[in-house]
């Protein structure tokens, strides 16, 4: 059994050095925390006091993993989650933008959990998941009997946003691309490609990061190039706006000179009418909890399914035609 003299050797610390930095106790350097937490997770310690409570006694708390709370999108996840526990004995412990080793889910001071932050690792929830610890994903997919993953279905909706345009005419396109470690954007980007390449047609790529701030600068680049492309799918519709954004500030409207298309639904994109693919964010998160619950307290199978989508066509990419249709 691993002990926390084992951590404080792998750490290169003293045994004290090593209770201050698990326990959250004490004064030592932030990077001498770092270290010891980081042993400890290689290590797969867990300390036996709390080891011991939890085979003694039920938390009925479901934790929630999340990148961040602000935004519609992440908002109405929330919303979905919350108003299934509200049916239920649960309570919610939510945790935005986790750290690598966050103590909450290395100490399964939970049930179980439901995680939608990229930055935390794969190898830590393969780690912890087991029958007692069972953990939903929502960004990721992982092969381990108590990880269940739950995704949105990216590759019906960017086929459907894909033959919208090429329907249209447009054979000049573009991509703009999500953080390069996101499992949605590796979908929807291998999708869109994959159509076009059926087609006969090369799409450049241009990388963002999910944020507007990305799209604009995506834009500046994708506005440099001769010819415009006719359209640009963008990842996300935060990504989208900025590109909107850089093409008002050059004279340029959507979809006159430049079909634009994003991804999610968002609010402000229903006020942009920015042409996107949706899903029911609501659904997603309700769905999550309440098959992770069902396995908590039945040990029912989780049904793996994914999430449906739709491209909802709007102003920024459905061009008039010369009848006026």
């Amino acid at each position: 059994m691993t002990t926390i003299r084992d951590v404080a050797r792998r750490a290169g610390v003293s045994i004290t050095a090593a209770s201050y930095a698990l326990n959250g106790t004490g004064t030592i350097a932030e990077s001498t925390r770092q270290r010891v937490l980081q042993a400890a997770e290689e290590l797969n310690y867990h300390p036996n006091a709390f080891a011991r409570h939890l085979k003694k006694v039920k938390t009925l708390t479901i934790g929630v993993f999340i990148t961040r709370f602000g935004g519609s999108f992440y908002e109405e996840i929330l919303e979905g989650i919350h108003e299934e526990v509200l049916d239920t004995d649960y309570e919610l412990i939510v945790c935005p933008e986790s750290k690598p080793a966050h103590r909450i889910l290395r100490y399964r001071q939970v049930d179980g959990a439901i995680v939608f932050d990229a930055k935390v690792p794969s190898n830590v929830l393969l780690r912890l998941a087991d029958r007692s610890f069972p953990i939903v994903v929502l960004d990721r997919v992982l092969r381990h009997d108590f990880i269940f993953p739950l995704l949105l279905d990216n590759p019906q909706g960017v086929r459907e946003a894909f033959y919208h345009l090429y329907g249209q005419g447009m054979r000049r396109l573009a991509f703009v691309a999500g953080a390069a470690d996101s499992f949605d954007n590796g979908e929807r980007m291998r999708t869109f490609l994959g159509e076009a390449e059926r087609h006969g047609l090369a799409v450049p790529v241009y990388q963002g990061n999910f944020t507007e701030a990305s799209g604009y600068a995506a834009a500046q680049a994708i506005l440099a190039s001769d010819p415009l492309p006719e359209a640009v799918f963008c990842a996300n519709d935060q990504m989208a706006l900025g590109l909107l954004r850089a093409m008002g500030e050059r004279g340029l409207a959507a979809p006159r000179d430049i079909a634009v298309v994003g991804f999610d639904d968002i609010l402000a994109a229903r006020y942009m009418n920015l042409s996107t693919v949706g899903a029911s964010r609501t659904q997603w998160g309700a769905t999550a909890v309440r098959q992770l619950i069902a396995f908590l307290e039945l040990g029912a199978p989780f049904q793996s399914q994914r999430i449906p989508t739709a491209f909802i066509p709007r102003a920024s990419s459905q061009r008039v035609t010369a009848d006026g249709a």
